[in-house]
């Protein structure tokens, strides 16, 4: 899966309010499902079961892939026994069909489930709609947004990873200033798009401690490449001895598979939501929120921790988010991106434009 770098997101919803100027009146009609979303009666699942099943389908939009979202959708069909029609791509494509389609006034998918930012727009763009769950009161708060549009359900956490072969027990960082030290100097790889991870770092640090810690970090002279998946597999091959931020669910399926590889968490650890909303013109409104609901239970959450990938639910535990983390707020690096991929790329790309990048 890629995602935008964060201008090309800004420029896409930028682009995307001037699209949909002329429908404006559309948008803002009143929701015709948002009765069914918020209902809140002891009846809720009988209602939901029932809705779904005269409705005979559920259509999804999603950026996650196909490998950890069909256990998800094969798992809701058995259940449920409601054809789910399933249409996957980068975040990028997902939001553009999203929201082309609702310009021409046809509105396909009932659910829609990616990157945060990505879902950020569509809120934005008014293509998603309040709901409720039972499986809520089991989400952190962090899991929210204050629109509550979308709602965590899956979260990528930025961590270091190293080669075990290469780095010995008491060399490994306990904290972002030991990736200063000497011995790192031109042996710590970077992903070559993660503004929004320093962007997130810089401001939990306080901008001029956040700054300053950046600016020697870009003087040990990193290692840059792109995609976190590449820098993880290059560190379990023994090329990159160390990794200032890859994604730990990725490094944790190297290592199941005997890998030398390991990560750690760092405080504060900076994680990336993932996110699902249901449309605000769902042509199968009783099927999208039940799908939703499945996504965010237990059951849902547990096929996603099966598939190494970090649950959102407090009730589902597992290693891979047992720490303090804090959240990349989505709206915040949406509106701000111009001002961090500046000074990602005069730091470490050498004044070159950001591109996508890769997980």
């Amino acid at each position: 899966m890629k995602t935008f770098p964060l201008r090309a997101l800004r420029d896409l919803f930028l682009s995307a309010c001037v699209l949909l100027a002329p429908g404006m009146a559309l948008s803002q009609a009143k929701s015709p499902v948002k009765a069914i979303y918020l209902y809140q009666g002891s009846d809720r699942e009988q209602r939901l079961i029932e809705g779904a099943r005269k409705e005979g389908s559920v259509s999804i939009y999603t950026s996650l892939n196909p490998k950890d979202s069909m256990p998800i959708v094969e798992a809701f069909e058995k259940k449920y026994n409601i054809k789910v029609s399933m249409w996957r791509a980068s975040g990028e494509k997902m939001t553009q069909r999203a929201l082309t389609e609702a310009r021409a006034g046809r509105f396909t998918p009932d659910v829609l489930e990616s990157d945060g930012i990505e879902m950020e727009i569509l809120a934005r763009e008014k293509l998603l709609e309040e709901f409720s769950s039972p499986a809520f009161k089991e989400m952190p708060a962090s899991a929210f947004p204050k629109h509550r549009l979308y709602v965590a359900d899956r979260f990528n956490f930025f961590t270091i990873a190293y080669n075990t072969n290469l780095v010995k027990p008491e060399e490994v960082p306990n904290s972002y200033q030991d990736l200063l030290l000497p011995r790192w100097a031109g042996k710590i790889g970077i992903e070559a798009g993660d503004a929004d991870w320093f962007a997130g770092l810089v401001k939990s640090m306080g901008e001029k401690d956040g700054m300053a810690f950046f600016r020697k970090l870009a003087d040990s002279r990193p290692q840059i490449r792109t995609g976190h998946t590449l820098i993880s597999e290059l560190v379990a091959a023994g090329e990159i001895p160390i990794a200032a931020a890859v994604y730990n669910h990725a490094v944790e399926r190297l290592a199941q598979k005997g890998a030398p590889i390991k990560w750690k968490a760092l405080a504060p650890t900076m994680g990336r939501p993932g996110a699902i909303g249901v449309a605000r013109n769902a042509p199968h409104p009783h099927a999208a929120l039940l799908f939703a609901d499945f996504m965010l239970s237990r059951e849902g959450q547990e096929l996603i921790k099966k598939r190494h990938r970090v649950p959102v639910s407090t009730k589902v535990g597992s290693e891979l988010n047992d720490f303090p983390f804090q959240l990349i707020e989505p709206g915040l690096m949406l509106d701000e991106s111009e001002k961090w991929e500046k000074l990602w790329s005069e730091l470490f790309l050498k004044g070159q434009s950001v591109g996508k990048k890769a997980d």
